[in-house]
């Protein structure tokens, strides 16, 4: 069980401050014009997906969850919003005791969406809720975006392993929550080691070429890795000549060497080479493994090649040419009046350019057809119709402020797994195309 599991606090006292200043403005207003306490559904959704792409992949649900928790206004934000004089007095005093104590239905982590999925709902005062829009946002639009790179990745790569390395390329918090969600969408490992500790992701690593430039023989270093590390290791061999890099490192392990890796070149050309080279020198065993700036498309290339493992690193934190899904937070019903007992009624905002959103507090479902695929990502605001009651989409992740909904980690994996599986066949071709179903209203 990692510690996302026991639900302990994010990387910061508090989540409070992340968020924009409208949000605390438009509370300021509306406490003034006693509107604040009146009861509002907000929902989650895409209204397109990044070109291209034919499903879209539900990431970071557990990190809203913790960010819900700790969405706290302490005496230091207090103070600090106090001097900026971002908002009066009385508002300042209603945030001293802010706590979330509505309700959050979403869709579980792990699992597909599509253009209008009501990815996420939130139920509470006008109040309470707004305040949540920013941060919530900011967690599902960059995990969904890097979870569904890494689905991408994963069904690329078929049965072979990836590992996640890309760190170094983006900001260091960031990085732990992409290795997060790449593990979502399918990567078996991380090289990063916050993340092995916070969400108890396997981790991987063994040398760079600056350890290999550091001896005064390739040999040397091969020597010494493998002293420290076993036979079982993984040899790096392009700094220099590949061939003779891999000649030495059999002679250095033996047969029982665990992998090489390839970090440049023609990579098709130079597996098969290497393949040929490890076999000839009875290291059968022997794996390969691959880097170098590698994408779904690098690696659905490579799918021919005796190629073992892939490890990706900017393209996969950096969401493969897509870092955000363009996820929206709205207001799409609201009470009446601040009687607790008042009807909730739909509100939309009108506009062109395709803006337009539908009011109303939604249900989602997934119709399948006769063999159990989808062909339908169905949604409605009335009675949800009989034959879909069992395909509800939406579980409930905290209700009255309690969170309800966290789940281990490998269960998100696994049920990405399970909802990849039951989509038409082309929602995997890397080819650009639609979404692999149609969204229906009803």
């Amino acid at each position: 069980m990692g510690v996302a599991d026991l639900g302990l606090p994010v990387d910061v006292p508090s989540t409070a401050l992340f968020t924009d200043q409208y949000e605390l403005t438009m509370l300021e207003a509306a406490l003034a014009a006693g509107t604040a306490g009146r009861r509002s559904v907000f929902e989650v959704f895409t209204r397109r997906l990044p070109g291209g792409r034919r499903y879209g992949v539900v990431g970071g649900t557990g990190r809203v969850l913790d960010a819900v928790e700790n969405f706290r206004f302490d005496a230091d934000v207090l103070r600090f919003l106090r001097e900026r004089g971002i908002v009066d007095e009385p508002t300042l005093e209603w945030l001293a005791s802010y706590r979330f104590g509505g309700d959050i239905w979403g869709y579980p982590e792990g699992e597909m969406y599509f253009p209008g999925s009501p990815i996420l709902r939130v139920e509470g005062s006008f109040a309470e809720c707004v305040l949540l829009e920013t941060v919530i946002l900011s967690i599902l639009n960059h995990d969904s975006a890097i979870a569904a790179a890494a689905s991408r990745m994963s069904s690329a790569a078929g049965d072979r392993p990836l590992i996640e390395m890309g760190a170094r390329r983006t900001h260091e918090l960031a990085a732990v929550a992409a290795s997060r969600a790449a593990y979502v969408g399918g990567f078996a490992s991380t090289s990063d080691l916050a993340a092995g500790f916070r969400y108890n992701i396997p981790t991987v690593g063994t040398s760079a070429h600056a350890f290999t430039l550091l001896h005064d023989r390739e040999r040397d270093a091969f020597q010494a890795q493998v002293a420290s590390l076993g036979r079982n290791t993984t040899l790096l061999v392009d700094t220099y000549d590949v061939a003779e890099a891999v000649r030495t490192a059999v002679e250095v392990a033996g047969p029982e060497l665990g992998a090489v890796r390839i970090d440049s070149g023609d990579l098709l050309l130079v597996a098969h080479r290497v393949r040929q080279q490890l076999d000839e020198l009875g290291a059968t065993g022997t794996k390969i493994v691959v880097t170098s700036d590698l994408d779904e498309y690098a690696i659905a290339s490579l799918a021919a090649a005796p190629v073992d493992a892939y490890g990706v690193g900017t393209q996969l934190v950096t969401g493969s040419g897509h870092p955000t899904c363009s996820m929206v937070y709205k207001l799409v019903a609201r009470a009446k009046s601040a009687d607790p007992g008042a009807p909730l009624v739909p509100v939309a905002k009108r506009s062109t350019g395709g803006k337009t959103s539908i009011g109303g507090r939604k249900w989602a479902a997934r119709r399948q057809d006769e063999y159990g695929v989808a062909e339908a990502e169905v949604i409605g605001t009335g009675t949800v119709p009989d034959e879909l009651v069992d395909r509800l989409l939406l579980v409930e992740l905290v209700k009255g402020g309690q969170v309800v909904g966290r789940e281990p980690l490998d269960a998100v994996r696994d049920r990405h797994a399970a909802a990849r599986a039951k989509l038409p066949i082309s929602a995997t071709q890397l080819s650009r195309g639609e979404a692999v179903i149609p969204t229906e209203y009803v």
